[in-house]
């Protein structure tokens, strides 16, 4: 795996340089960086989202695991989407469902966990009237979007998961216990209906009823997905190295990016570059 990975560094270095012009964070005037506040309802589900720019639609999953939130994207991320690309892309994100610090909300689908947030991402993007569109997700967004490319892969045209989400054989545990520590004492705290024994059995459905991979896939999906995904690793509990490359050898259509890609902190620009090559070259 060691001259696998100097040899994987290597070449996405290279690739990358090669294949992209100078770049320096975007510059936008006032009316770019403008954002329009709003919500979708649909039942008893409210989810909170806001839009940026123009172009081809692209859906950027914010990180911080249950807890992602827009205010990740100015606060926590390694650069803000939003302000990146919406002078090329029509950007909109969203605050997931009952995440501690948003404004989305909605009940605990305890039987689907996973498939009732991917439902709440393709009913807002059917509440704008976007049927294809591009993805961009941090962290946990990493598993969403494996979700939204087996249950909706006619939809997406291309997409970038940095720094994502999967099971860490070092700390197997790790996702349960952060969610239990994290997001679920706050929503408890707000919903009375909602009891310690439904956030248990929504965690174990998340995250220990499969514990393997990406949580939302198997290697088999992954293996035949067509799909052009960007890849952009880390190297934490939280963000496996080891899953995210895994995946890059297993997808078709995969490209990774140089590693590691967000230190020291002028490397940032570069990875930025690429998902810009990557995108323009894979939407519709």
């Amino acid at each position: 795996m060691n001259s696998t990975r100097r040899t994987f560094l290597a070449t996405g270095a290279a690739a990358v340089a090669a294949a992209t012009a100078p770049h320096t964070f975007s510059q936008q005037n006032p009316e770019q960086k403008q954002k329009n506040m709003s919500f979708y309802e649909k039942g008893n589900v409210r989810i909170h989202y806001e839009e940026a720019g123009s172009g081809h639609p692209l859906l950027i999953i914010p990180g911080g695991n249950l807890n992602s939130t827009i205010s990740f994207l100015s606060s926590n991320a390694p650069f803000n989407p939003m302000d990146e690309f919406s002078d090329k892309y029509h950007c909109i994100t969203m605050d997931l469902r009952n995440a501690d610090g948003g404004h989305s909300s909605g009940p605990l689908v305890i039987d689907r966990p996973w498939d009732a947030y991917t439902d709440d991402q393709l009913g807002l993007m059917d509440h704008l009237g976007i049927d294809k569109f591009m993805v961009l997700g941090f962290c946990i967004g990493g598993p969403f979007i494996w979700n939204l490319l087996e249950k909706a892969p006619e939809r997406i045209s291309a997409a970038v998961l940095a720094q994502p989400s999967g099971f860490s054989t070092e700390e197997p545990d790790f996702y349960y216990q952060a969610n239990a520590n994290r997001w679920a004492p706050p929503l408890l705290s707000k919903h009375p209906e909602i009891t310690m024994e439904m956030t248990d059995d929504f965690l174990n459905n998340m995250f220990r009823s499969n514990p393997d991979f990406v949580f939302t896939v198997t290697r088999d999906f992954v293996r035949t997905c067509k799909t052009p995904v960007l890849v952009l690793p880390d190297d934490v509990s939280a963000h496996p190295y080891d899953v995210a490359m895994e995946t890059v050898f297993l997808a078709p259509n995969s490209e990774v990016s140089l590693f590691p890609w967000k230190q020291p902190a002028n490397r940032i620009p570069l990875a930025i570059r690429h998902i810009t090559t990557f995108m323009r070259a894979h939407q519709s």
